[in-house]
Protein backbone atom coordinates (compact mmCIF):
# COMPACT_ATOMS: atom_id res chain seq x y z
CA UNK A 1 0.00 0.00 0.00
CA UNK A 2 1.09 3.53 -0.97
CA UNK A 3 1.07 6.49 0.73
CA UNK A 4 -1.73 7.89 -1.54
CA UNK A 5 -4.06 4.31 -1.37
CA UNK A 6 -3.85 4.72 2.34
CA UNK A 7 -5.27 7.88 1.84
CA UNK A 8 -8.34 6.63 -0.06
CA UNK A 9 -8.30 3.93 1.82
CA UNK A 10 -9.09 5.88 5.26
CA UNK A 11 -10.99 8.48 3.57
CA UNK A 12 -13.48 5.46 2.31
CA UNK A 13 -14.09 3.99 5.89
CA UNK A 14 -14.77 7.38 7.46
CA UNK A 15 -16.60 9.27 4.42
CA UNK A 16 -19.64 8.17 6.02
CA UNK A 17 -19.43 9.47 9.53
CA UNK A 18 -17.80 12.99 8.24
CA UNK A 19 -17.96 15.95 6.08
CA UNK A 20 -14.94 16.26 3.76
CA UNK A 21 -13.04 18.89 5.43
CA UNK A 22 -13.57 16.63 8.86
CA UNK A 23 -12.57 13.56 6.84
CA UNK A 24 -9.77 14.79 5.85
CA UNK A 25 -8.26 16.43 9.03
CA UNK A 26 -8.76 12.79 10.72
CA UNK A 27 -6.44 11.30 7.53
CA UNK A 28 -4.20 13.87 8.28
CA UNK A 29 -3.96 12.76 11.94
CA UNK A 30 -3.61 9.14 12.10
CA UNK A 31 -0.71 9.17 8.84
CA UNK A 32 0.98 11.93 10.35
CA UNK A 33 0.95 10.45 14.24
CA UNK A 34 0.34 6.94 13.49
CA UNK A 35 3.00 6.88 10.98
CA UNK A 36 5.35 9.61 10.46
CA UNK A 37 4.05 9.49 7.07
CA UNK A 38 3.41 13.69 5.94
CA UNK A 39 0.52 13.95 3.17
CA UNK A 40 2.79 16.10 1.17
CA UNK A 41 5.70 13.34 1.67
CA UNK A 42 7.50 10.87 -1.30
CA UNK A 43 5.45 7.67 -1.52
CA UNK A 44 6.88 4.74 0.32
CA UNK A 45 5.47 1.71 0.85
CA UNK A 46 3.72 0.36 3.69
CA UNK A 47 4.73 -2.80 5.13
CA UNK A 48 2.99 -5.71 6.26
CA UNK A 49 2.71 -4.62 10.00
CA UNK A 50 1.95 -0.84 9.04
CA UNK A 51 -0.72 -2.28 6.72
CA UNK A 52 -2.07 -4.30 9.40
CA UNK A 53 -2.20 -1.28 11.92
CA UNK A 54 -3.97 0.67 9.26
CA UNK A 55 -6.58 -1.73 8.82
CA UNK A 56 -7.50 -1.75 13.00
CA UNK A 57 -7.39 2.06 12.63
CA UNK A 58 -9.58 2.56 9.67
CA UNK A 59 -11.94 -0.29 11.87
CA UNK A 60 -12.17 1.70 14.85
CA UNK A 61 -12.72 4.90 13.18
CA UNK A 62 -15.41 3.32 10.79
CA UNK A 63 -17.15 2.30 14.41
CA UNK A 64 -17.32 5.97 15.09
CA UNK A 65 -14.72 6.21 17.71
CA UNK A 66 -13.00 9.09 17.93
CA UNK A 67 -9.48 9.61 16.25
CA UNK A 68 -8.01 10.98 19.47
CA UNK A 69 -9.05 7.50 21.50
CA UNK A 70 -7.80 5.65 18.67
CA UNK A 71 -4.66 6.99 18.54
CA UNK A 72 -4.58 7.32 22.30
CA UNK A 73 -3.09 10.96 21.71
CA UNK A 74 -4.58 14.24 21.12
CA UNK A 75 -3.12 17.79 20.42
CA UNK A 76 -3.68 20.70 22.68
CA UNK A 77 -2.30 24.04 22.51
CA UNK A 78 0.83 22.81 20.43
CA UNK A 79 1.38 19.89 23.50
CA UNK A 80 0.85 16.23 22.82
CA UNK A 81 -1.84 14.71 25.61
CA UNK A 82 -2.20 10.98 26.32
CA UNK A 83 -6.30 10.59 26.16
CA UNK A 84 -7.99 7.86 26.71
CA UNK A 85 -12.11 6.91 27.22
CA UNK A 86 -11.75 7.87 30.73
CA UNK A 87 -11.06 11.81 30.02
CA UNK A 88 -12.72 14.30 27.53
CA UNK A 89 -10.97 15.05 24.19
CA UNK A 90 -9.63 18.69 24.62
CA UNK A 91 -10.96 21.03 22.39
CA UNK A 92 -10.38 24.71 20.99
CA UNK A 93 -12.52 26.10 23.40
CA UNK A 94 -10.67 25.02 26.95
CA UNK A 95 -7.87 26.32 24.69
CA UNK A 96 -8.83 29.45 24.25
CA UNK A 97 -9.43 29.27 28.33
CA UNK A 98 -6.03 28.44 28.75
CA UNK A 99 -4.82 31.51 26.59
CA UNK A 100 -6.66 34.06 28.65
CA UNK A 101 -5.00 32.61 31.90
CA UNK A 102 -1.79 33.08 30.97
CA UNK A 103 -2.21 36.20 29.40
CA UNK A 104 -3.08 36.77 33.67
CA UNK A 105 -0.76 35.07 35.14
CA UNK A 106 2.37 37.21 32.88
CA UNK A 107 0.71 40.05 33.89
CA UNK A 108 0.28 39.16 37.54
CA UNK A 109 3.25 40.52 40.11
CA UNK A 110 2.90 36.91 42.31
CA UNK A 111 6.16 35.94 41.23
CA UNK A 112 5.40 31.57 42.05
CA UNK A 113 1.40 31.82 42.58
CA UNK A 114 -0.52 28.43 42.98
CA UNK A 115 -3.13 27.14 40.43
CA UNK A 116 -6.15 24.89 41.13
CA UNK A 117 -7.29 22.74 37.74
CA UNK A 118 -10.58 21.79 39.27
CA UNK A 119 -11.77 18.53 37.71
CA UNK A 120 -8.26 17.88 35.86
CA UNK A 121 -9.17 15.13 33.32
CA UNK A 122 -6.44 14.58 31.69
CA UNK A 123 -4.29 17.37 32.60
CA UNK A 124 -4.39 19.43 29.51
CA UNK A 125 -5.23 22.77 31.07
CA UNK A 126 -3.07 22.71 34.14
CA UNK A 127 -0.29 20.94 32.55
CA UNK A 128 -0.14 22.92 29.40
CA UNK A 129 -0.60 26.62 31.80
CA UNK A 130 2.22 24.78 33.92
CA UNK A 131 4.15 24.25 30.93
CA UNK A 132 4.39 27.66 29.41
CA UNK A 133 4.28 29.29 32.95
CA UNK A 134 7.53 27.48 34.83
CA UNK A 135 7.21 29.28 38.33
CA UNK A 136 3.28 28.25 38.32
CA UNK A 137 2.55 25.76 41.66
CA UNK A 138 0.08 23.55 40.15
CA UNK A 139 -2.52 21.51 41.96
CA UNK A 140 -5.22 19.43 40.38
CA UNK A 141 -8.05 17.71 41.91
CA UNK A 142 -9.89 14.63 40.06
CA UNK A 143 -12.86 12.64 41.21
CA UNK A 144 -12.23 9.77 39.11
CA UNK A 145 -8.85 7.43 39.34
CA UNK A 146 -8.67 6.33 36.06
CA UNK A 147 -8.54 10.16 34.72
CA UNK A 148 -6.40 11.19 37.48
CA UNK A 149 -3.83 8.48 36.58
CA UNK A 150 -4.04 9.86 32.47
CA UNK A 151 -3.36 13.60 34.28
CA UNK A 152 -0.33 11.96 36.22
CA UNK A 153 1.14 9.75 33.12
CA UNK A 154 0.48 13.21 30.89
CA UNK A 155 2.61 15.40 34.26
CA UNK A 156 5.26 12.85 34.11
CA UNK A 157 5.70 12.93 30.03
CA UNK A 158 5.51 16.79 30.10
CA UNK A 159 6.41 17.74 33.19
CA UNK A 160 9.08 14.98 34.03
CA UNK A 161 11.58 17.42 36.55
CA UNK A 162 8.61 19.62 37.49
CA UNK A 163 6.65 19.20 41.06
CA UNK A 164 2.85 18.69 40.89
CA UNK A 165 0.21 18.15 43.32
CA UNK A 166 -2.15 15.95 41.44
CA UNK A 167 -4.62 14.28 43.97
CA UNK A 168 -7.62 12.05 44.15
CA UNK A 169 -11.02 14.48 45.59
CA UNK A 170 -14.11 15.89 44.58
CA UNK A 171 -14.62 19.20 44.16
CA UNK A 172 -18.55 18.77 45.49
CA UNK A 173 -17.10 17.68 48.59
CA UNK A 174 -16.17 20.28 50.98
CA UNK A 175 -13.74 17.90 53.23
CA UNK A 176 -11.86 17.96 49.94
CA UNK A 177 -11.36 21.57 50.31
CA UNK A 178 -8.66 21.61 52.68
CA UNK A 179 -5.71 19.61 51.51
CA UNK A 180 -4.51 22.58 49.35
CA UNK A 181 -2.71 25.67 50.00
CA UNK A 182 -4.59 28.97 49.66
CA UNK A 183 -5.00 29.23 45.94
CA UNK A 184 -3.99 32.07 43.27
CA UNK A 185 -5.60 31.13 40.35
CA UNK A 186 -8.65 28.55 40.21
CA UNK A 187 -9.13 27.04 37.03
CA UNK A 188 -12.06 24.90 35.55
CA UNK A 189 -13.72 23.21 32.57
CA UNK A 190 -16.41 21.70 34.84
CA UNK A 191 -19.39 19.38 33.81
CA UNK A 192 -22.02 21.24 32.82
CA UNK A 193 -24.59 19.74 30.00
CA UNK A 194 -28.15 18.96 31.19
CA UNK A 195 -29.46 15.54 30.31
CA UNK A 196 -31.96 17.15 28.43
CA UNK A 197 -29.60 18.57 25.87
CA UNK A 198 -28.11 14.64 25.16
CA UNK A 199 -30.45 14.94 21.46
CA UNK A 200 -28.16 17.50 20.58
CA UNK A 201 -24.65 16.08 21.12
CA UNK A 202 -23.32 13.80 18.36
CA UNK A 203 -23.15 10.08 18.28
CA UNK A 204 -19.16 10.11 19.11
CA UNK A 205 -19.54 12.12 22.17
CA UNK A 206 -22.44 10.11 23.37
CA UNK A 207 -20.92 6.41 22.78
CA UNK A 208 -17.41 7.08 23.77
CA UNK A 209 -16.51 10.38 26.44
CA UNK A 210 -17.28 9.89 29.53
CA UNK A 211 -20.48 11.04 31.10
CA UNK A 212 -19.09 11.49 34.17
CA UNK A 213 -17.04 14.99 33.27
CA UNK A 214 -20.12 16.12 30.84
CA UNK A 215 -23.30 16.19 32.18
CA UNK A 216 -25.16 17.71 35.18
CA UNK A 217 -28.85 17.33 36.46
CA UNK A 218 -31.44 19.39 34.59
CA UNK A 219 -32.34 20.60 37.73
CA UNK A 220 -29.29 21.79 38.60
CA UNK A 221 -27.16 22.74 35.59
CA UNK A 222 -24.93 25.22 37.51
CA UNK A 223 -24.13 22.42 40.39
CA UNK A 224 -20.48 22.59 39.96
CA UNK A 225 -20.09 26.37 39.70
CA UNK A 226 -21.96 26.85 42.99
CA UNK A 227 -19.43 24.37 44.47
CA UNK A 228 -16.45 26.17 43.22
CA UNK A 229 -17.75 29.72 43.94
CA UNK A 230 -17.93 28.24 47.55
CA UNK A 231 -14.34 27.24 47.20
CA UNK A 232 -13.10 30.37 46.13
CA UNK A 233 -14.72 32.29 49.04
CA UNK A 234 -13.50 30.19 51.40
CA UNK A 235 -9.49 28.73 49.99
CA UNK A 236 -8.47 31.40 47.44
CA UNK A 237 -6.31 34.16 48.68
CA UNK A 238 -7.52 37.53 48.40
CA UNK A 239 -7.17 38.86 44.81
CA UNK A 240 -7.73 35.63 43.14
CA UNK A 241 -9.09 35.02 40.39
CA UNK A 242 -11.46 32.26 39.15
CA UNK A 243 -11.49 31.03 35.13
CA UNK A 244 -14.17 28.63 34.37
CA UNK A 245 -15.50 27.22 30.68
CA UNK A 246 -18.91 27.59 30.72
CA UNK A 247 -22.27 26.02 28.42
CA UNK A 248 -22.87 28.97 26.07
CA UNK A 249 -26.59 28.88 26.83
CA UNK A 250 -25.85 29.35 30.98
CA UNK A 251 -22.67 31.92 30.97
CA UNK A 252 -24.60 34.97 32.19
CA UNK A 253 -26.60 32.85 34.60
CA UNK A 254 -22.59 31.70 36.47
CA UNK A 255 -21.90 35.12 36.13
CA UNK A 256 -24.59 36.42 38.13
CA UNK A 257 -23.82 33.68 40.44
CA UNK A 258 -20.61 34.23 40.84
CA UNK A 259 -21.66 37.97 41.79
CA UNK A 260 -24.35 36.43 44.42
CA UNK A 261 -21.53 34.25 46.10
CA UNK A 262 -19.30 37.42 46.75
CA UNK A 263 -17.13 37.52 43.79
CA UNK A 264 -16.48 40.57 42.14
CA UNK A 265 -15.02 41.96 38.55
CA UNK A 266 -16.72 39.23 36.66
CA UNK A 267 -16.38 39.36 33.05
CA UNK A 268 -17.98 37.22 30.34
CA UNK A 269 -15.96 36.22 27.36
CA UNK A 270 -17.08 35.23 24.02
CA UNK A 271 -15.07 32.30 21.99
CA UNK A 272 -14.11 32.25 18.66
CA UNK A 273 -17.19 30.76 17.09
CA UNK A 274 -18.52 34.43 19.43
CA UNK A 275 -20.48 32.20 21.59
CA UNK A 276 -20.07 33.24 25.87
CA UNK A 277 -18.38 30.15 26.71
CA UNK A 278 -15.92 31.50 29.42
CA UNK A 279 -16.18 33.62 32.85
CA UNK A 280 -13.58 34.94 35.36
CA UNK A 281 -14.17 36.30 38.79
CA UNK A 282 -11.90 37.93 41.41
CA UNK A 283 -11.95 36.86 44.88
Amino acid sequence: MTLSSAKIFLSEKINPLYDDNEAASIVRIVLEDAFDRRTSAPERLFGVGEEARLEEIAGRLAAGEPVQYVLGMADFFGLQFLVSPAVLIPRQETEELVAWVLAHLKARPVTAPVLLDAGVGSGCIGITLKKKFPALQLCGLEKSPAALAVARANAARLLPTQPVQLLEGDILAEADWDIFPPIDVLVSNPPYIPQQERMLMTEQVLAHEPPLALFVPDNDPLLFYRALAAFAMRSMSSGGSCFFECNEHNTQAVAALLRQAGLYEVEVRRDLSGKERMVKAVR
